[in-house]
Formats: structure tokens, sequence, C-alpha cells
């Protein structure tokens, strides 16, 4: 397992080898299954994961009792409530595995102290967040403001593992539109396709 995340760091170019393979000795491996969470809304969040194998969703609950999931992460994306892991706070969501998963998880404070150890490791770090930063913005722009057919069609053509890994009540929470509305769009592209 530990070696799909040593392949993950040196393509970031940012390690060098031997810190790669200290580094990966401060990750445990940890299995979560479907349905179980990574982090729950409203607790405190004190680790990241890389995610070997397998997928989850962030989501949290509006006011109203509504499931609203903003992301999805698989294979080789590493996953935390970072305004939580950073500020000590309670995390303003949750992440659920969609599928059986195995990380590899590093706490706080073994973070921390790799930042420390190795000062490089705040490029990591910067790194990690500005990709969740770019997933967020483009989360906005592509799937706001579009068509209930666009948005759909969307995520078939930048981002398929959705449409083949997750349920569709999770997509159409995704999304922003119902189920039935989500059903009917999917037909209708099947439709068209023949």
């Amino acid at each position: 397992m530990k070696e799909k995340l040593k392949i993950y760091l040196s393509q970031l170019n940012i390690l060098s080898s031997d810190e790669i393979e200290y580094s990966v000795t401060m990750f445990e491996n940890v299995i979560i299954k479907k349905n179980d969470f990574f982090v729950s809304e409203k607790k405190l969040c004190n680790q990241i994961a890389f995610i070997f194998k397998g997928g989850v969703r962030s989501f949290s609950i509006a006011e109203n009792g509504e499931d609203n999931t903003t992301c999805f992460k698989f294979e080789n994306q590493f996953i935390t409530s970072y305004e939580s892991f950073i500020s000590k706070k309670k995390s303003k969501k949750s992440i659920q595995a969609i599928e059986d998963c195995d990380l590899l998880v590093i706490n706080r404070t073994n973070f921390l102290y790799l930042m420390e150890k190795f000062p490089s490791w705040i490029s990591v770090q910067n790194f990690i967040i500005q990709q969740e930063f770019i997933e967020k913005e483009n989360y906005l722009n592509y799937l706001k403001n579009t068509s209930a057919k666009d948005k759909y069609l969307h995520i078939l053509n930048e981002k398929p593992e959705i449409a083949k890994r997750a349920s569709v009540n999770h997509i159409a929470s995704y999304l922003g539109i119902t189920q039935r509305t989500l059903t009917r769009v999917k037909k209708g592209i099947s439709f068209q396709t023949f």
C-alpha cells in the first residue's frame, strides 16, 4: 500500500527520495467500510488520509435536513476536513466511504512533525490545498450554474468515476438536482446515444 503513496509523492517532485522513504513510515494502514465515516460533521478532524483503494464523499446537512454532497475522492487523493484539521475547530462536513476503503492515515501530531523535520512538506501541503481549492472552484463554476443535463454531461466527460461508482442519490445531491430529474436526464442521454 505504501508503495502507491511513495509513487504519488515522488511525482510531485517536492520531496527527496530519502524524505519520502521516511515520511511513509509515519502513515498507518486503516480500513473503513462502506457507509462508515472518516470524519463526522461537528467533530474534530485530526488526521489526513491518502486513499489507496476505494472512494469517499464529502457532505453536510442543511438546516432543512437535506444532504448536500460537495465532493467525491477516489484512489491517489488525500482527504481531510482541512479547516478542522488546520484550525482545530469542529468539522463543517462529514467524509463518508461510498465503497470499502483502504487508507494510509497520518494524525496531526505526526504531520506537524514531518513538516518540521522536512520543511518541503509545507509545499506538499500547499499543493494538496491548492488541488482542493481548484476542485471546489470547478464545482461552483460547472455544476451550480448549468442545466441538469449539462451538469450530468460534465460528470460523464470530466469525472466518469463519479458516474460509475457513486449512488444515484449521492450524484443527484452533488449536482443539486432531484433523483427523479437525474433519472430523466440519464434516460434522455441514453436515448440520444442510440
